[in-house]
């Protein structure tokens, strides 16, 4: 049985983002997949602190992240699944601040210092995933490449599948009159929320589907 887990890097634990990596873990599931789903905004961490003590030669866990603290576990358990997918609105060009200290946190530990390929995972590979949500229309979203290139960089270290999602102008407000957003037309929001979203949905949950499928050989 193939371990999938899924990382929230929204700060809301039922908005958006969250529905996507949900119907993907479902999507696991229906292959038989061991599924988890870690919000971020529940932990108390930082990012990486540029202490070096993962390139120390000599160090009794290399490529570890010596930080203690709430996120330890989470890199540990993303470090022994099978499937990682990561999921962040777009705020202001590029993923969450929860995300971003995740990123660096899993990313610096495989990062080599003395390899030509930079690379230091040496562990079975993984497939992996990101999707992005965002207030912004589709035409948009390619003004936000450089952080997608950077992140499907990172999950490429692990020698699997890579796959990525954009969702774009997602619903934000439970009621938009309440708020000062006068630039977004209520009618075309809602359009997309009834229309473009739950297709976004289903394909998160074939990449759910096809990533724990492909990491099982069936």
């Amino acid at each position: 049985m193939s371990k999938v887990i899924a990382i929230n890097g929204s700060p809301r634990k039922n908005g958006n983002t969250a529905a996507l990596l949900q119907r993907a873990l479902e999507g696991a599931a229906s292959v038989g997949a061991e599924t988890e789903l870690v919000h971020l905004v529940d932990l108390c961490y930082k990012g990486c602190v540029s202490c070096f003590a993962c390139k120390r030669k000599g160090a009794k866990n290399p490529n570890r992240c010596a930080m203690q603290d709430d996120l330890s576990p989470i890199l540990e358990g993303a470090m022994r699944s099978d499937v990682i997918i990561c999921g962040s609105p777009i705020y202001l060009g590029d993923v969450t601040s929860l995300m971003r200290g995740f990123i660096e946190r899993l990313g610096f530990i495989n990062v080599s210092y003395s390899r030509k390929d930079n690379n230091n995972f040496k562990g079975k590979p993984k497939n992996c995933a990101f999707f992005y949500t965002m207030n912004a229309p589709k035409p948009m979203h390619l003004l936000f490449a450089a952080a997608y290139l950077y992140n499907t960089g990172m999950l490429r270290r692990f020698g699997g599948k890579t796959k990525q999602l954009v969702s774009a102008d997602t619903w934000q407000f439970d009621d938009y009159s309440k708020y000062d957003a006068s630039n977004f037309g209520i009618e075309k929001k809602k359009k997309a929320r009834d229309t473009v979203f739950p297709k976004d949905c289903q394909k998160a949950y074939d990449i759910g589907r096809r990533l724990a499928f492909i990491k099982e050989g069936k």
